[in-house]
């Protein structure tokens, strides 16, 4: 079966190394993700602290000289006609995303800008805070607190982005943002949104994982959520707890709601998902399990492809 992952942080681990998208040790690369059966992969730009204007100009050049070698294997998306192609063909979609836009400023004029390079997703807010909103971690003497949570809405300039986000179908990628952050965008939301690499909090208790309650209303607004891999927000097995994170997502939300973000080179080797190989040995488990092939084939990409259909066109 093929699948679309809606997050990997392979794109900053290959510019800082000057290693090949196409194949290198990381968790993914294009020869991987083909190996797997991937038909698109998100890849982020991530930014934070100081330079971070600078960093994205190297990460978006990085990206495009890349893409730009690789055509025998990569495929840039612009539309969902794009995604179709590569469903179908013998290329690796690439869907260029923004991890944290604060370092924009306060020139919202800029996310124009993204529209015109390809950006197709993007998130407000990392683990710091910005001009945009507060995340949903909050850090004491340096260590997390990952069962307190964060009710601290968007500011204004915040809000003005959502708007131009949603003006330029740009995906807007609720994944990191505060518990009242996320609720200052869906509620009322009739434009599907994403969290690309969140869990359940009811499964594994940790404030990177969401609410029942927003679950429900990323459900109402069409959007979808990438179960994401890393063992701090999933558990261990990493195969067991998948299944009852994806399980309970659907109680909560239904299936139109559950995808794949697996925030690869990002996170730790997790030992039964180490890198994108895996992914296939997955997606048979949660089929041994019982998850049915509609609901199988809507997890690994259709939910993914009309979200990215109804905003991007």
């Amino acid at each position: 079966m093929i699948y679309t992952d809606m997050h990997c942080d392979t794109l900053t681990v290959c510019t800082e190394n000057g290693l090949s998208l196409a194949d290198c040790n990381s968790q993914t690369s294009l020869k991987k993700l083909k190996e797997s059966n991937c038909a698109a992969q998100c890849f982020a730009i991530f930014t934070d602290g100081e330079g971070a204007a600078l960093s994205f100009e190297k990460y978006l050049a990085y990206y495009k000289q890349n893409v730009a070698k690789l055509k025998h294997i990569a495929a840039p998306i612009e539309n969902y006609g794009d995604i179709l192609q590569c469903k179908d063909g013998d290329k690796v979609g690439c869907i260029l995303t923004v991890e944290n836009l604060g370092f924009i400023g306060d020139d919202l004029s800029q996310i124009d800008r993204l529209k015109n390079e390809g950006v197709k997703m993007a998130s407000l807010v990392w683990n710091n805070k910005n001009q945009f909103a507060v995340p949903n971690l909050v850090f004491e003497n340096g260590v997390p607190q990952f069962e307190t949570r964060v009710d601290e809405g968007l500011t204004a300039l915040g809000k003005a982005a959502v708007e131009r986000l949603d003006y330029d179908k740009i995906i807007v990628d609720i994944s990191h943002l505060s518990d009242g952050g996320a609720r200052d965008i869906l509620n009322g939301r009739k434009t599907p949104v994403v969290a690309s690499h969140s869990n359940a909090q009811k499964i594994l208790n940790v404030c990177r994982n969401l609410s029942d309650e927003l679950i429900k209303k990323i459900a109402d607004c069409g959007g979808v959520i990438g179960v994401n891999f890393c063992k701090d927000f999933l558990g261990e097995p990493a195969f067991g707890f998948a299944f009852k994170h994806i399980r309970h997502i659907i109680n909560t939300g239904g299936e139109d709601v559950i995808a794949l973000g697996s925030d690869f080179d990002g996170i730790p080797v997790n030992t039964e998902l180490p890198d994108c190989t895996a992914v296939p040995k997955l997606l048979h488990y949660l089929k041994d399990n019982g998850i049915s092939a509609r609901t199988m084939e809507k997890f690994a990409y259709k939910n993914f492809f009309r979200v990215f259909k109804e905003v991007c066109g």
